[in-house]
């Protein structure tokens, strides 16, 4: 049996978005800027998944610029807007539990001389709401704060930190990184004051290599691609047409009976958590996302879990995908106050639609039969 739960990384893609992804290069190859038909009728998956994008976050098509995914996203989001308003300020406010393409970004714009304010979180990974009111300064700029948590699941109060923003100072930029969000609840940029949204296509079942980036009208960033002038300048290079295809397949599928699905997801979720707590000497670090279960394991090294685990066909993470091959301590996981002998024992299990009981069962019968086998080789 197979039970692939590392959808947190990547996820197969709904049958409908392969379809319509060989269609755009089959038969409606041309090139979206050209004048002949050939080049129109590839300009019109584009415009018809912009819309399909913007109905899902009750937004305006021209907000919606197309990237390679969530990773370039969050770069133009930061970088972009960072650059765009250094002369009002140098100040930049984000977490202890972003994801790398947050974090690295920000380190960037550190050396090139911008101050970043990391915000605490509470042992359940949450940002700390009087530190975000405290942090904010007359030169703040820009603040980015995640909306799921990649690791734990940890959902942030959005709306309403988009409100203390506001309230300090409405000419603040409010990022999101919404990459393990979008496709799991409703999110409402304009209610919720949000002015850069990232997301990410193969996160909710579309490709890999495609994503997308709200900007609010009016928000200036800098373009960090420049060429031909494709998305009205701020982000050139021709554009990949089938992705963009199957990224608005997968948003318009997976919003389609959304509660359902979501329902779907959590009970594979909790009744794997409930059944995982049975077991000895284990810790739940769960957040409220409806896909993400993180547990840790007291005495097994997470690699040599997760590779016992594929050995029986139960595809796992230990971590964020983007950084789950590098000997490195999760950030995530010193933030919420796990002690040492935890950190290199926890693994990520995140389902998807597709996913079943029977599928967590089993990886429940493996995980049963393969710990006590490990902690005896650990202790000797």
């Amino acid at each position: 049996m197979e039970a692939y739960f590392d959808n947190g990384a990547t996820t197969k893609v709904f049958p409908q978005v392969k379809d319509i992804m060989i269609e755009a290069m089959e038969l409606d190859y041309g090139n979206p800027s050209s004048m002949h038909m050939k080049g129109v009728r590839a300009e019109q998956y584009i415009k018809d998944s912009r819309e399909v994008i913007a109905r899902s976050l009750k937004v305006e098509p021209k907000e919606i610029i197309f990237t390679s995914g969530g990773t370039e996203s969050n770069n133009m989001a930061l970088i972009g807007s960072a650059m765009a308003h250094i002369r009002r300020g140098r100040h930049i406010i984000s977490t202890r539990i972003e994801h790398a393409s947050v974090y690295n970004p920000l380190f960037y714009l550190e050396e090139q001389g911008f101050e970043i304010t990391w915000l605490p979180v509470d042992d359940h990974g949450i940002v700390q709401l009087d530190a975000l009111k405290a942090a904010i300064r007359p030169d703040t700029i820009l603040v980015s704060i995640m909306h799921v948590n990649n690791e734990i699941g940890a959902v942030q109060p959005i709306a309403e930190i988009g409100e203390i923003i506001k309230k300090a100072n409405r000419n603040i930029i409010f990022h999101v990184d919404a990459i393990q969000g979008y496709g799991k609840y409703h999110i409402y940029p304009k209610r919720w004051k949000i002015d850069l949204l990232s997301v990410s296509g193969h996160k909710i079942h579309g490709p890999k290599g495609i994503g997308f980036l709200y900007r609010k009208d009016k928000i200036k960033i800098h373009p960090l691609i420049l060429g031909g002038g494709q998305q009205k300048g701020m982000r050139s290079g021709t554009e990949n047409v089938p992705g963009i295809a199957g990224l608005g397949m997968a948003a318009k599928l997976i919003y389609e009976d959304h509660d359902k699905k979501m329902l779907h997801i959590r009970t594979l979720k909790d009744h794997f958590i409930e059944e995982a707590m049975k077991l000895s000497d284990v810790r739940n670090n769960s957040g409220e996302a409806p896909h993400i279960a993180s547990i840790s394991f007291k005495g097994v090294r997470s690699e040599v879990l997760l590779h016992a685990l594929e050995e029986k066909g139960v595809y796992v993470s230990s971590g964020s995908a983007c950084s789950s091959n590098k000997p490195a301590i999760s950030g995530t996981l010193k933030a919420i106050g796990l002690t040492k002998e935890y950190y290199d024992s926890t693994l990520r299990f995140s389902f998807c639609v597709f996913n079943t009981i029977e599928e967590v069962d089993y990886a429940i019968a493996c995980l049963k039969e393969l710990l006590p086998m490990l902690r005896r080789f650990t202790r000797r």
